[in-house]
């Protein structure tokens, strides 16, 4: 089970680290929309291993509000990039 963890973490933060270097590089203000709501992905999917491996349910709901900040967020700027082409 340590391995499975391990391998984990480091494709998290493998995945962490090209979607912070898009964050910074992109090239249009969309790239980097794209890449936060990436990045609150893989935010996601840490806590909800740090959760499984814990067995905690108490993070269920950090995994939830972090999902729905996402959400919320990339369709509020796809609303707004909307309107200005318009």
């Amino acid at each position: 089970m340590n391995v499975v963890l391990a391998v984990t973490i480091a494709l998290l933060g493998a995945a962490g680290l090209l979607t912070v270097i898009r964050l910074v590089r992109g090239p249009s203000a969309l790239d980097r929309v794209v890449a936060l709501d990436a990045l609150l992905a893989i935010l996601t999917c840490s806590v909800a291993t740090a959760a499984g491996y814990a067995l905690y349910a108490i993070d269920v709901p950090v995994v939830v509000v972090v999902s729905l900040m996402g959400f919320i967020g990339s369709t509020s700027v796809a609303r707004l990039f909307l309107q200005e082409r318009e």
